[in-house]
């Protein structure tokens, strides 16, 4: 099949790579021009415009920051949805505001064009190596028509719901991520300022309750201070803002998740932005004055 894909990010990049790796013609777009010479060398044709990869493909792929990203990149000058085809469908892997993908899906429909938005979790590691968990929000016929393109980028692809869903999901997971990031992060402050080694409790904990994927990723970058971003703090502080923004749209108080979108806040007043979302720890360590490090305090 003849994929357009656009958005060649720390995510997207890799995700295309997948997709030629897989045995799909690609044809490629991104503002910056690096990335697209990178998948022309390893095969894919470049695109003048989303408008122009729209035109060569059946399926087309964005894979951008945020919401104002993929409505410029869809509806706006030169965009996907004037050189679609009727039939054709686009899949948003980015993550937005669920409102924004009913609203650029309505205006594709009303060209006869299909819209799922599939969004993913696993950053950037799981994004090389093709395991992401993407949830999909859309029309049953269009999913399963594109799922096994869906799973040459990830190990799973789940079909949530009509067209909003799939973003619904992936502000519920990015809300779950953040609060356990921060969990680990007080867990571990209060260990290294008792005296204990967080290195140990951290073995300990993570075969039981306690244990999780967030925690397995993390705690090993903390401990050796590496905060080289898989995901960055300021795409965690826009994925919470659109989850505050779509909780209070849905009359529906999400307490935790303010709190932690502050602390993010906070470390972006530091400069530490485009660090991993991991560096959280960093706002409990200068409160308690600790440094959470294998060994214990340093």
């Amino acid at each position: 099949m003849k994929i357009g894909f656009i958005g060649l990010g720390i995510m997207g990049k890799p995700m295309a790579k997948n997709l030629l790796k897989a045995g799909h013609q690609l044809v490629v777009y991104d503002i910056q021009k690096a990335p697209v010479g990178e998948l022309v060398q390893a095969g894919a044709a470049a695109g003048e415009s989303p408008r122009d990869v729209a035109s060569q493909c059946e399926l087309i792929i964005t894979m951008l920051p945020n919401s104002p990203h993929v409505k410029t990149a869809v509806l706006g000058k030169n965009g996907v949805i004037e050189g679609a085809k009727p039939g054709s469908v686009l899949v948003d892997m980015s993550s937005i505001a669920p409102l924004v993908s009913r609203e650029v899906a309505a205006a594709l429909a009303g060209k006869g064009i299909e819209m799922l938005d599939a969004p993913v979790s696993g950053g950037e590691p799981k994004a090389i190596d093709g395991t992401l968990a993407i949830m999909v929000g859309g029309k049953e016929a269009v999913f399963e028509r594109v799922k096994d393109v869906l799973l040459k980028m990830g190990a799973s692809a789940v079909l949530c719901g009509e067209i909003g869903a799939g973003n619904v999901t992936k502000l519920a997971n990015q809300i779950i991520v953040a609060l356990n990031i921060a969990a680990m992060s007080e867990a571990f402050v209060l260990a290294a300022k008792s005296g204990v080694d967080p290195e140990r409790v951290f073995n300990a904990i993570k075969g039981g309750l306690a244990g999780s994927t967030v925690l397995n990723a993390k705690a090993p970058m903390v401990l050796e201070g590496n905060y080289k971003p898989g995901f960055r703090i300021e795409l965690h502080i826009k994925d919470l803002q659109n989850a505050l923004d779509t909780a209070h749209e849905a009359g529906v108080p999400i307490p935790l998740t303010s709190h932690v979108m502050e602390m993010m806040q906070a470390l972006k007043v530091d400069g530490k932005q485009t660090e991993d979302h991991g560096g959280l720890i960093q706002f409990y360590e200068k409160l308690a004055g600790v440094k959470v490090r294998k060994g214990g305090v340093k």
